[in-house]
């Protein structure tokens, strides 16, 4: 029997659009929302790493909330997945000096290679209505973070993060190392416990609210989860 999905949760025509396209080299996502006539080009698909969850349990929110994390509903089966980035440019002039205007586009977590048929909103197994694509994110807090990790080590693995920020706010100046490792020149950090098998990947979101994109194949089957990430851009006409 084919799958049959929740219409309701299913994203706009633009949003699908973007998600096809944003891990596709030589897409163009937009134009500068300060430069119209300077296209966004994917340039570069890269695999920053992979990450072990062995719940198949997912939360994606913040490593730095104080709240505990936001389990979407959405189900992998417990393995090692690859994480990608999906890198644009979009050159300017500042000063008279001129910038590629490199920026991650959109993290990806790659659950399979089946292509995508739908995209969907990310609900959380708590959100007040799982039936909305409104319900779909989490609120980035003024760090501008996401993250995703396996639900049973989410605790663990964004320790680091919370013992760095009580340390700042101890001696009012920068904490010591998050004992976290820095991937493609910062843009991301892996946070690693070794007794529990698991991995948690962080990355640079938009603040205030980060929406969260479930790519499912036509049998219902997980097949990619997009965090979108911080770039300056505004639709095509």
């Amino acid at each position: 029997m084919a799958w049959v999905g929740n219409p309701r949760l299913e994203v706009a025509r633009e949003v699908s659009e973007f998600l096809d396209a944003v891990f596709v080299p030589g897409a163009r996502l937009g134009v500068r929302a300060d430069d119209p006539l300077t296209f966004i080009t994917v340039v570069e698909v890269e695999e920053v790493t992979t990450i072990r969850v062995p719940s198949g349990r997912l939360i994606v929110d913040s490593p730095w909330s104080e709240e505990a994390g936001r389990e979407i509903v959405a189900r992998i089966p417990p393995g090692t997945y690859r994480v990608e980035a999906a890198w644009t440019e979009a050159p300017y002039e500042h000063g008279g000096d001129y910038f590629d205007g490199r920026e991650c586009a959109a993290t990806r977590l790659r659950v399979g290679d089946d292509p995508v048929a739908v995209w969907e909103a990310g609900i959380g197994v708590n959100d007040a209505t799982q039936d909305t694509v409104a319900a779909g994110g989490f609120s980035s807090d003024s760090e501008a973070m996401g993250a995703i990790a396996d639900v049973e080590a989410w605790e663990a693995l964004t320790a680091p993060f919370h013992r760095y920020r009580r340390e700042v706010s101890s001696y009012g100046g920068s904490g010591s190392d998050r004992a976290t490792e820095d991937l493609c020149d910062g843009w991301f950090e892996k946070s690693t416990d070794e007794a529990l098998n698991a991995d948690l990947i962080a990355f640079d979101v938009p603040e205030g609210w980060s929406p969260v994109w479930i790519g499912r194949t036509r049998t219902g089957t997980v097949s990619s989860i997009i965090v979108p990430g911080q770039m300056a851009t505004s639709p095509l006409a």
